[in-house]
Parts: structure tokens; C-alpha cells; sequence
């Protein structure tokens, strides 16, 4: 590596680690050298030049934190020296001019999806199980032990296989047998959770738009809901959210309400009876070419580190750029992670309108933060400070290269459905997990996540592509990970041709021919936002 150190922004004051430097270690940058007073770990920040208390501290060509003592030339940043601190805004204040990459390699690109009738295309094709309250979590259970074992004849894993070998007092285990599906173009999952009863009526109305837009996931060919009857959210809430979202939805939906059907072991029985029905139509829908347009693109980073920035983020943006420019679809959500940022999006924003809305969000959202007692700048992590991101601010930078340069079509708040080609911001946590869960509930038929500690996150109904900002999580973690962007680190390639990669690699888990890794583990996660309170 010819460069220890890197400089995102020309405004930026401060530099990136890219290894590991010692104290007393001369550092060139754009022909300039900088001696490190102090030993930096690789992903920490480098000052450029002193800093006195309550100057500005710029990365990204953005406002990422203040001095909060002096920090000699050449110091490490850390969150004893540097505060949290991200610019106002208050709306546009310039217009926006976007340079469109070029996208002939990928115009007329296709995968093989499944053709939904309102036009939408799927990555995956499932059949969805999922409670309207928390009270037929068991039953969801139930269903899922006899689907998963006479449907895709799940066997005893290895790590069951490890355990009878204990019990037994044998050294040897054997083989784990492959499965052996009845179907092989659809597939099974099941959502659990904790909410329809219990919080405020909003939560439960939410839930339902969230649920809702499960159903209305082109990676969705229809869906067993069960009702205990007495919950906050009724089958009819759940109903009009459909309607709202999908007024001509044909989707098969089969709806049972344990209340109204009596003894719990007849009503599983017409569940069973009625699912295998549709889920054996289902199968017949079979994989056609479809336009990279028919895309829809969620945008997640979790377990992010100093690298994530300036490797794995930027590539997703490049990404995100080519399917815009192709007429497809990208979803950048966590809020809280964009804290800082704000001006960008705004001036970005097609609409007036979106960018105040996008303001009032964020301002609403920050502002029920603080009655809580926190705040935005709570938002790093002990191992996003631990791998450099020692403010929100300078978090926040880093993730919004995961939406690139593109303008902003539409801004959505949790729950709404994406509509508009191009991309669209949706209001989320920064949450890992609810945040994927929402992006999925708004649409994304395929979503990609950048991680540089390591995260085993994936969704019961779309694919997730595990990125790593850096090689030696993608080694040590290979489980988990399905594309290293550790490559742009070292030098050896650049955002363009990494983001190539990705693309066809997005292709072909969209076509099927890949199985994600989280898919492998069949990681199913879904959690929620909850942001009432219990009642």
C-alpha cells in the first residue's frame, strides 16, 4: 500500500488511517507531509492541522464534529478531543445539477424475476405466514415446524447432529442430509413479532401498513394471516392498509381468526388445508426475463467501521446512480444516519415539497429522541467508535455514499409504500434490523448491506447482499459476507469497476442463480419500529 493516509474531501481537515500508524511516523499526502504524534489504529482519523477548542472539524466535505480540547497537528481524533456537531438547515439552498453515470453496459440488462399482475417483479417467490398480534406467535410456530418439514424436508443440522452425538457418547456425526424440497419455485417463511396489541392504536395501524406492504412485496405471491379477534389491530385495519397501498391487490390471502374458529387444532387444520392449496398454485409461477429496471434497491449499513466510507458505501452509491439512470428504483433509509447531511439531500430533492418533508421528519423524529432523554449524537455504536466513527456526524457522512448523487424522487415515511423510479428516502431507525424490515415493507425486492465489523442480517421475503468494507472481515467472517470491497482500500480497484461487480452480482441472486448467504443461513430477522409507548 503506496498511501497510508487519505483524504476523502479537498475541504476536509482531517485524514483516514488507512493502516496502522506509529508515532513519530512521517506521512505524505498531495505531496505534503505530516508527522503522526500519536500511534492511530487503521480507520481513525488524522488531524491535518491544529485545532483549537470549538473549531470545525470537516470530513466528507461536511461538518462531522468541533474541537472539544486542543488537537495537535497530526493527533488522533478520538471522542475525548472531538464532539458531535452537524450543520442547519433550514431548505434549499441551490439548485441541483446531476451528471448521470453512463449505463449502456446496463440498459438493456434483464434477470429472470416473477411477474407479478400489477406489474411489479420479484427476486424470490414466497409464500408469507404471519400473526396480526403477538397472541398466535405459537400457532405461526406450529405452522412453521409442519411447513418446514414436509415442504422443504428440513433434517437435523449439524449442530443438533453435535448434540445427539454428545448425548449418545459417540465421536462420530454424521453427514447432514441435503434438503429435499416437494416444491422447488416457492418457498415458505413466517413472521412473528410482538406488537397488534397492547401499545397505542398508532402502532398498530402502522404495523398493519407495514404488513400490508409485506403482502404487496413483488418478492410476495401471497400470505396466511392469522387473527386472535380482541387485538387492536382488527382484520379490517389490515384490509384497508392493503387497499390503500394495492386497491386492485389479487394476491390469494387466507385469513383466520382463532376467536371465531374455536378449538385452536381446527382451525390449524383449515389454515394447513387452505395454505397448501395456493402455496401449490404458487409454485407454478415460473421465472421470465424482466427489465434491471424492475428493480427496487434497499440501502442498509450496519456494524459500520472507519473504511465503510470510503469502500463499501460509495459502491453501493455507484449503484444506486446506474439504477437510476436506468429507470430503476433505490431506497436510502436511517435517518438518524443522515444527521449532518441534510443540506445534500435537500438540494437534491426534485420536489420543494419532498425536502420540507424530509426536514420535518428528521426534525420530528430527533426531537422524540430528545424528550426521550438521548439524542442523535447517542448514535454510534461502541464499535463504530471503537473502528473510527466517533460522531453522528461523521457516521452519517460516510453512510448517505450509500444513496450516491442521483436526485431524490420521492421522500416516504415508515410505512409508505415506494412507487416512484429513481430514489427515494424512507424515514427508518438507524437499527440495523428495523430498518431492513421497513425497506422490505416498502417494496426493495433485493437489499444491499455494507458492514465493516461483521452483521449476520437478512429478511423472511428479500434477498440480502452482505458487502464488507474490508478484506480481513470478509475472510474472517466468510459465512456472512458475499462481496469484499477490501480491494478499493488496498488500491488494486476503484468505485466503478467494484460497483460492476455488485451489479452483476445483483443480477444473478435476482435470477436465482446465487443464493445469498444470509439466505444460506436462513436468516429471516424482522423487528418492527415501535414508536409509542405500551399501554
Amino acid at each position: 500500500m503506496e498511501n497510508k493516509i487519505i483524504k476523502v474531501h479537498v475541504d476536509d481537515n482531517v485524514a483516514v488511517a488507512l493502516t496502522d500508524i506509529k508515532a513519530g511516523e512521517v506521512l505524505t499526502l498531495n505531496s505534503l507531509n505530516y508527522i503522526a504524534t500519536t500511534f492511530t489504529k487503521a480507520k481513525h482519523k488524522i488531524a491535518l492541522h491544529k485545532f483549537n477548542v470549538g473549531d470545525a472539524i470537516k470530513m466528507y466535505g461536511v461538518l462531522v464534529g468541533k474541537a472539544s480540547q486542543f488537537i495537535e497537528k497530526g493527533e488522533v481524533l478520538t471522542t475525548k478531543n472531538v464532539k458531535h456537531q452537524s450543520a442547519k438547515v433550514s431548505g434549499k439552498t441551490e439548485s441541483f445539477v446531476w451528471n448521470a453515470p453512463n449505463v449502456d453496459r446496463w440498459k438493456d440488462r434483464n434477470f429472470m424475476g416473477y411477474h407479478r399482475e400489477d406489474g411489479q417483479v420479484g427476486t424470490a417467490n414466497v409464500w408469507l405466514f404471519f400473526p396480526l398480534v403477538f397472541c398466535e406467535n405459537r400457532n405461526i410456530e406450529v405452522l412453521k415446524d409442519v411447513f418446514e418439514n414436509e415442504l422443504l424436508h428440513k433434517n437435523v443440522n449439524k449442530h443438533r447432529l453435535l448434540l445427539r452425538s454428545l448425548v449418545s457418547d459417540s465421536v462420530e456425526i454424521e453427514d447432514e442430509i441435503e434438503d429435499s424440497r416437494v416444491f422447488n419455485n416457492i418457498d415458505v417463511k413466517f413472521i412473528t413479532h410482538q406488537g397488534g396489541c397492547g401499545g397505542i392504536r398508532q402502532d398498530s395501524e402502522l404495523l398493519a401498513k407495514l404488513l400490508a406492504g409485506y403482502v404487496n412485496n413483488p418478492n410476495v405471491a401471497g400470505a396466511t394471516v392469522l387473527s386472535l379477534g380482541c387485538q387492536n389491530l382488527q382484520i379490517q385495519i389490515f384490509k384497508d392498509a392493503l387497499n390503500e397501498i394495492n386497491p386492485v391487490n389479487k394476491k390469494p390471502i387466507v385469513i383466520y381468526e382463532q376467536q371465531k374458529s374455536g378449538i385452536v387444532d381446527d382451525m390449524l387444520q383449515g389454515v394447513i388445508k387452505e395454505s397448501y392449496k395456493f402455496i401449490k398454485e404458487a409454485n407454478n409461477i415460473e421465472r421470465k426475463p424482466a427489465s434491471i429496471s424492475k428493480l427496487k434497491v434497499g440501502l442498509e449499513c450496519g456494524g459500520s467501521d472507519g473504511f465503510s466510507g470510503i469502500s463499501a458505501n460509495p459502491v453501493l452509491g455507484q449503484v444506486s446512480d446506474i439504477l437510476s439512470a436506468v429507470g430503476g428504483t433505490a431506497i436510502l433509509s436511517e435517518f438518524p444516519e443522515l444527521c449532518g447531511v441534510e443540506q445534500e439531500l435537500v438540494n437534491r430533492c426534485v420536489n420543494t415539497k419532498d425536502a420540507d418533508k424530509f426536514l420535518k421528519l428528521m426534525n420530528d423524529f430527533e426531537m422524540s429522541v430528545v424528550n426521550a432523554g438521548s439524542g442523535f449524537d447517542m448514535n454510534p455504536s461502541p464499535g463504530n467508535i471503537k473502528d473510527g466513527l466517533i460522531t453522528d456526524a461523521m457516521k452519517s457522512a460516510g453512510a448517505a455514499k450509500k444513496g450516491g448523487a442521483s436526485p431524490i424522487v420521492d421522500v416516504l415515511d415508515y410505512g409508505e409504500y415506494v412507487y416512484k423510479a429513481g430514489l427515494n428516502l424512507l424515514c427508518t431507525p438507524g437499527n440495523d434490523v428495523e430498518s431492513t424490515t421497513a425497506m422490505a415493507g416498502s417494496g426493495a425486492n433485493i437489499i444491499l448491506f455494507t458492514t465493516g465489523l461483521g452483521t449476520p442480517t437478512g429478511n423472511p421475503v428479500t434477498p440480502v447482499v452482505k458487502v464488507a468494507s474490508n478484506s480481513e472481515l470478509a475472510e474472517k467472517m466468510s459465512d456472512i459476507i458475499d462481496i469484499d470491497t477490501g480491494a478499493i482500500i488496498r488500491g488494486e480497484k476503484n468505485i466503478e469497476e467494484m460497483a460492476e461487480i455488485m451489479l452483476e452480482y445483483i443480477l444473478k441472486v435476482a435470477s436465482g442463480e446465487i443464493k445469498t448467504k444470509s439466505m444460506t443461513l436462513n436468516q429471516n430477522d424482522f423487528i418492527p419500529w415501535k414508536r409509542g409507548v405500551s399501554l
